[in-house]
């Protein structure tokens, strides 16, 4: 018995023995898989922040533009800085013509009209008499009615001097005779209406006022009649503004003190608070049928403006402090994207993404991308831009996308 349980006891100690030399031997190779893992994933590490380091090495977006292209571009550069800018209701409106301020030429004589001078045209400038057609019949089958005027005058004044003779001695009655004075009169009165502007050429069509042509009627070579218009010719001392303001902008109209406007055939923009602008009024509603109201100003015209031509219009309301805007000319677009150029030191600028606001035409408010103290290009941009594009880009890389 004694014997049987030392055997057991042997074989007990040996297997036990036995486990804790296969698991020592298991935790030192654990040890050295994990040892191994740590210095692959270390060295990996080293390799990531190596190659990461020198991909941002070969990456810039900084721009080459040097002081000699910038000076021969006539670059400028504005120094960010926030300011006051006025909440802006941006609509459309047409420039008119103040009462009392246009004549309409109208041909005195039937016939083929020929321009004086063959630049004529919408926006020039006239004098008052001025000849801006003439109008000739010589060579149409019904005749020339300035010449035809003019025998009648004639002819009438031959019969009136001879009657007066004739009544002297008796020879007609004064019931004829006051037949033939009134013939002669008529025929007169319309001779001496035309007497001065007939010539060689035609009959002379001229200017009541002066100031700028608004319409151009006719065309030269054209036939025209009597009394029918020519062209329009406007003073333009004064013209007024209309905007169309939706029906929701209704509470903000009492705030509105001014506007500028842009034109769309020559795309300036023109400040009211230049042009001596002031506000007439704003209307409840602009029709029965129209769900705008009608906000019309008066100003000078300083500027080629033409009567009658449509605008943008930016109305400005309550102004805002503490604003970043930058010029209209500063900006760029792509793909639907706002970008500006700031200028880093004297031969260094960057792209710099911009999120944009109200706009006044002139100027445009800038949500984010810049701060005070930036140095936005304002001219020259295109160039700036021109210079980004053309730079050496790093191997592997292109603009392609």
């Amino acid at each position: 018995m004694k014997t049987y349980i030392s055997f057991v006891t042997v074989i007990a100690v040996l297997f036990f023995t036995a486990c804790n030399q296969g698991k020592e031997e298991h935790n030192e190779d654990s040890k050295g898989i994990h040892t191994q893992a740590e210095g692959e994933s270390h060295n990996h590490s080293e390799d990531d922040g190596h190659d990461h380091a020198k991909g941002e090495s070969n990456h810039t977006d900084e721009i080459s533009f040097t002081k000699a292209q910038a000076d021969a571009v006539g670059l400028i550069v504005e120094t960010v800085s926030p300011g006051a800018f006025q909440q802006v209701i941006k609509t459309s409106g047409q420039i008119q013509a103040s009462q009392g301020d246009e004549a309409t030429i109208v041909s005195t004589s039937n016939g083929i009209v020929s321009f004086s001078n063959r630049s004529i045209t919408e926006g020039t400038a006239v004098r008052s008499g001025e000849t801006i057609v003439t109008v000739s019949a010589k060579n149409l089958l019904e005749g020339d009615p300035a010449t035809k005027v003019k025998i009648v005058y004639e002819t009438a004044q031959k019969e009136f001097s001879r009657a007066e003779k004739l009544i002297k001695d008796n020879i007609i009655s004064a019931k004829e005779y006051e037949q033939i004075r009134l013939r002669y009169e008529t025929a007169k009165t319309a001779y001496e209406a035309q007497a001065a502007n007939i010539t060689s050429s035609g009959v002379r069509i001229t200017s009541p006022i002066s100031g700028f042509i608004k319409n151009r009627l006719v065309s030269q070579g054209d036939y025209v009649s009597v009394g029918q218009p020519i062209a329009t010719v406007s003073q333009n001392k004064r013209l007024q503004l209309r905007a169309e303001v939706s029906e929701n902008y209704y509470k903000s109209l009492k705030n509105i003190g001014g506007a500028n406007f842009q034109t769309s055939y020559d795309n300036e923009v023109y400040k009211l608070s230049d042009l001596n602008g002031r506000l007439l009024s704003f209307g409840k509603a602009s029709g029965g049928q129209s769900f705008y109201i009608p906000v019309t100003f008066e100003f000078d015209n300083i500027g080629d403006i033409i009567p009658g031509s449509f605008v943008s219009v930016y109305l400005l309301s309550n102004p805002l402090d503490n604003v970043i805007s930058v010029p209209v000319s500063a900006l760029t677009e792509e793909q639907g994207l706002n970008f500006v150029y700031l200028q880093l030191d004297e031969e260094g600028y960057k792209k710099q993404e911009v999120t944009l606001g109200q706009s006044n035409g002139d100027k445009v408010q800038v949500l984010s991308g810049l701060k005070a103290g930036d140095k936005v290009v304002t001219k020259g941009v295109y160039q700036v831009k021109l210079a980004a594009v053309s730079s050496i880009m790093p191997e592997g890389h292109s603009h392609s996308h």
